[in-house]
């Protein structure tokens, strides 16, 4: 029995995981090592994720979107990310760090401006939190939004934003009280591309999940309507923290995704891979490195399909998600270096896609929240 099987999914989250793997077999597999060397994804594909409705996968049917919620996003982000990493995270972020928190804080005009365009693809989302004094610290931000009559100026710079280049909208966190502590004068803002004084500077060249884009993004003296204000003033910090624990559920299932790339490519090649006259699988070693990447695996993705049910409760996540983010990332990871180990040799070149998976898996214990900060948040729940 599947670790899935075994959650008891509901027919329409199966039925919308199963299409996932479809497009994911299909579609993404095929294409996975052209977005990894070319640091791009192909058109063709955004177009089909459109096709497919996995942009408004989360953003409730009243505004165009399919209504399910973070279970079903789960799902369908653990088939991408086994078929495209790169892939996975520009649809993880769209739903989880963009539609989810304009969902669940945006006013009505808010969800009616942005929610249907989001939905269908028209715009994709951007979270902009980190910059480069403000990382793990993320409530250090120096980038600042001054009231100005009906408008919020907004100025400063933005560093590793995922889909930057490619958003039609992002979420800005700026500084609009100093006077207060750090956490507490933070605002979120609706920021369009289209905007005056908003740049995209530096593509960074990463070490994997080269084919989504990491960008910096710069505003200089970008003029928002007052309404664009996300939440309530000077409490943007409470959207950013709720945001990062669907965010974290959201980087635990891509993590089960590419861990599952690997267990397979082992399996397979365990298979086929003969020395000493017999196929490697034969081996207690093979055979025991299989069992301990299988249990973790399988641990980890039930971890964060509670930490999914959770949030669909409306329930508070906070532990649960870093639990399955700080388990899943780190599952991926030995479960990466074990497959290119059994792989030997021929894993450390690109006749095998295992390097590109290995690359892959280290970044989901670094970005949203690295694996030390995860464990400071279940430690200080433990012990409040």
């Amino acid at each position: 029995m599947t670790t899935t099987a075994m959650m008891g999914l509901d027919e329409d989250v199966a039925m919308v995981r199963d299409m996932a793997r479809d497009f994911a077999e299909n579609d993404l597999i095929p294409r996975a090592t052209q977005h990894d060397r070319q640091a791009d994804i192909d058109p063709v594909v955004f177009q089909k994720i459109g096709e497919l409705g996995l942009w408004g996968l989360t953003i409730p049917e009243a505004f165009g979107g399919a209504g399910l919620g973070n279970t079903a996003l789960t799902a369908v982000l653990i088939e991408l990310n086994r078929g495209c990493a790169s892939t996975g995270v520009t649809l993880s972020v769209h739903n989880s760090l963009v539609s989810a928190p304009i969902s669940r804080f945006g006013t009505e005009d808010q969800k009616r401006a942005w929610l249907p365009r989001l939905a269908s693809g028209e715009l994709i989302g951007s979270y902009c939190l980190t910059e480069a004094n403000a990382g793990s610290d993320a409530a250090g931000l120096e980038t600042t939004a001054t009231r100005d009559g009906d408008h919020y100026v907004l100025n400063g710079t933005k560093l590793w934003v995922t889909n930057g280049a490619w958003a039609g909208l992002y979420i800005v966190y700026a500084r609009t009280n100093s006077s207060v502590s750090k956490a507490k004068g933070i605002s979120a803002f609706l920021v369009p591309r289209t905007a005056a004084g908003v740049s995209v500077g530096k593509h960074e060249k990463k070490t994997g999940i080269r084919g989504s884009c990491s960008v910096e993004i710069v505003l200089e003296n970008v003029r928002v309507p007052a309404g664009n204000l996300l939440g309530e003033l000077d409490r943007g910090f409470n959207v950013a923290m709720d945001t990062l624990d669907g965010g974290r559920i959201g980087i635990a299932a891509q993590a089960v995704g590419i861990g599952r790339a690997c267990l397979e490519a082992a399996i397979k090649y365990a298979k086929e891979r003969e020395q000493f006259g017999r196929p490697i699988g034969d081996f207690q070693a093979i055979q025991w490195k299989l069992a301990d990447m299988a249990s973790q695996l399988d641990a980890a993705e039930l971890l964060t399909y509670r930490a999914a049910a959770k949030r669909d409760s409306k329930q508070s996540c906070n532990r649960e998600a870093a639990m399955a983010k700080l388990m899943a990332s780190r599952a991926a990871n030995f479960a990466a270096d074990e497959c290119l180990q059994i792989h030997g040799g021929a894993g450390y070149t690109d006749h095998f896609h295992v390097e590109r998976l290995f690359r892959d898996a280290r970044i989901t214990e670094i970005y949203e929240g690295a694996t030390d900060i995860q464990r400071l948040v279940i430690a200080r729940s433990l012990l409040s």
